[in-house]
């Protein structure tokens, strides 16, 4: 099979899945409502404890271990058989079921406090509670922004002093270029799960930091790599981390204002007696959800819209125009990427435009 057919195949069997796990899923929550589950489930949590804290809690692992375990073969499949069916993954299963569970611990450990602030607020201030609850998102976002690189990452990767003294160098002179200083330039064992290559720039203030991939910097020259930086330095210098934490606020106060006006509506239809019903929630990730696909091909949009301002910096600030070009193409053959999906595809998945976009822009710089 051509390269070119082979990431034509790999990337519509994983829309394909994408498409089918979002139906499954509001499939299954609406079931489990309409069945009495979910009444079910509620007063085994409350029979445990009174507290309606302590037994939202219960309610929420119940109802995800049942959420969890029927897309269990669907999600087995996208994340491990598809991507060794590609020689994309270097995982076993037992790596596999390692990082599956250590994601649910720690979106357990993030989710938790976040999910009894929210219940908090429902209580408290009725239908008005997503107007606090959108700045306790602001703030957690914030939050996590900050710790992503030095808390979160190093749970799942060996971050290390990127050891290249070339590189270094090429690195501290893009940076003096831009009038910043280097706060911290690092390699992370990506190739310990896939054969994919990717960086990123995270965190905020001091936690700042350029994370490369192993299978980056072993693959790429010292030139390809640091127009690779340079992208990821737009990012930070065109303010896109702090302009995504701002907007993502705008959306998430939108999407809960919007989701708290269908939700107490569909608690009338389905019969529960106050917005604040722990069987009654799952109501709540429905209105949300549906919510959050109709704002998605806006929010890529502006993602984009961010990708080409960082490709234009990188070239500005490099020169290496051509050598950008060619580890964008090198890496969209190395993690399979569509190089022209179909228009529609890319205004709805797509967070990146395609690489044939991409290259005809950075061409006309």
């Amino acid at each position: 099979m051509r390269s070119e057919d082979k990431s034509k195949e790999y990337n519509r069997i994983k829309i394909i899945l994408a498409i089918s796990k979002t139906v499954l899923s509001f499939t299954l929550l609406i079931m489990l409502i309409a069945v009495g589950l979910s009444d079910r489930l509620e007063r085994l949590a409350l029979s445990f404890n009174g507290n309606d804290y302590v037994a939202l809690i219960l309610f929420v692992v119940f109802f995800g271990l049942i959420i969890n375990s029927l897309l269990l073969p669907v999600d087995f499949y996208e994340d491990y058989l598809l991507e060794h069916k590609y020689g994309l993954s270097n995982q076993n299963i037992t790596m596999w079921i390692k990082e599956r569970l250590k994601s649910l611990a720690v979106s357990g450990a993030i989710g938790i406090p976040l999910i009894l602030i929210f219940y908090w607020t429902l209580k408290k201030f009725g239908n008005l509670w997503w107007l606090p609850f959108g700045f306790v998102t602001f703030l957690f976002s914030a939050l996590l922004a900050r710790i992503l690189p030095q808390v979160i990452m190093p749970l799942f990767y060996k971050i290390t002093p990127l050891e290249n003294e070339r590189l270094k160098d090429k690195i501290k002179e893009l940076f003096e270029k831009a009038g910043l200083k280097v706060e911290s330039v690092v390699k992370f064992n990506m190739s310990k799960n896939t054969r994919k290559a990717n960086a990123a720039f995270t965190g905020l203030g001091k936690t700042k930091r350029i994370l490369l991939a192993d299978t980056l910097l072993d693959n790429y020259t010292p030139e390809q790599i640091i127009t690779v930086i340079a992208h990821e330095l737009g990012h930070y210098r065109k303010k896109h981390i702090i302009k995504n934490i701002i907007i993502g606020t705008v959306f998430s106060f939108l999407s809960f204002y919007l989701a708290a006006e269908l939700y107490a509506n569909a608690v009338v239809w389905f019969g529960y007696d106050n917005i604040y019903r722990i069987a009654a929630l799952p109501l709540l990730l429905i209105c949300l959800g549906f919510i959050m696909i109709v704002f998605t091909p806006l929010t890529n949009y502006i993602s984009r819209k961010f990708e080409y301002e960082a490709d234009e910096y990188a070239v500005e600030t490099t020169g290496y125009k051509e050598d950008f070009i060619n580890t964008l193409v090198s890496l969209s053959e190395q993690n399979l990427a569509d190089k022209d999906p179909h228009p529609l595809v890319e205004w709805f998945f797509y967070s990146h435009p395609s690489l044939k976009k991409r290259i005809g822009y950075i061409e006309k710089l």
